[in-house]
């Protein structure tokens, strides 16, 4: 479970990224955060992961969590995919003898066996994507999140994803992702947020809210 209690973020020179947010997520929500550029989305997910500190308010936390917050993030840009997957695993808070059993499969969920043993400095933005998000949801994460992960991925990918992210939420896990695609978000998740200026502005279901924040309306 997540929950945010008055939770604001304010930068030096008085400026609010968060302002005053409070909610729960409970196991097995796939939530969407929508909103325009500046809203707090990103800052919201990275207060969540610890990225940032609160200046006010708190945040409470029940499980792993698994961030996908920038692409590469996590990742050494000499190292070769394999390295990077005992790097970064580690990072998640993953031992060496969990990673070693889920190796292959990372490799072959990201369709990176012909250049797994290559520098990840060489790679494409869809191949760090398939890589990241392999690796994150291989251990089956608690909390799950991601801040347009997407953006570089494949649609043959996307479908893999999917199908997993799905199966996540079929075993009660909570994901958060940020996504400008809203035909994904109303296919996928079960909950969108809207941020507006720092704080939440509305709450309810994909097909609800992504209809009101396309026409820009915040009255219900």
């Amino acid at each position: 479970m997540i929950s945010f209690n008055q939770v604001t973020k304010r930068y030096p020179g008085g400026h609010e990224a968060l302002s005053g947010v409070s909610l729960a997520i409970e196991q097995g929500e796939l939530v969407f955060l929508t909103g325009h550029s500046g809203a707090g989305k990103s800052t919201l997910l990275k207060a969540l992961c610890r990225v940032y500190e609160s200046s006010d308010g708190k945040i409470s936390v029940a499980g792993r969590i698994a961030p996908l917050l920038e692409i590469g993030a996590g990742f050494h840009p000499e190292f070769t995919g394999r390295e990077n997957i005992y790097l970064n695993g580690a990072i998640l808070g993953y031992s060496k003898q969990q990673l070693n059993a889920i190796e292959q499969e990372v490799i072959t969920f990201a369709g990176l066996e012909e250049f797994i043993d290559t520098p990840v400095k060489y790679y494409s933005t869809g191949m760090y994507t398939r890589l990241a998000f392999s690796l994150a949801t291989a251990m089956h994460p608690d909390i799950l999140v991601l801040d347009e992960i997407f953006a570089g991925g494949d649609a043959a990918f996307m479908a893999k994803a999917k199908a997993r992210m799905h199966d996540l939420i079929d075993k009660a896990n909570i994901m958060i992702m940020v996504s400008h695609d809203h035909l994904l978000v109303k296919s996928l998740c079960n909950r969108v947020l809207w941020m507006d200026h720092g704080k939440l502005v509305a709450d309810g279901p994909p097909e609800e809210i992504v209809e009101r924040y396309l026409a820009g309306k915040l009255d219900g």
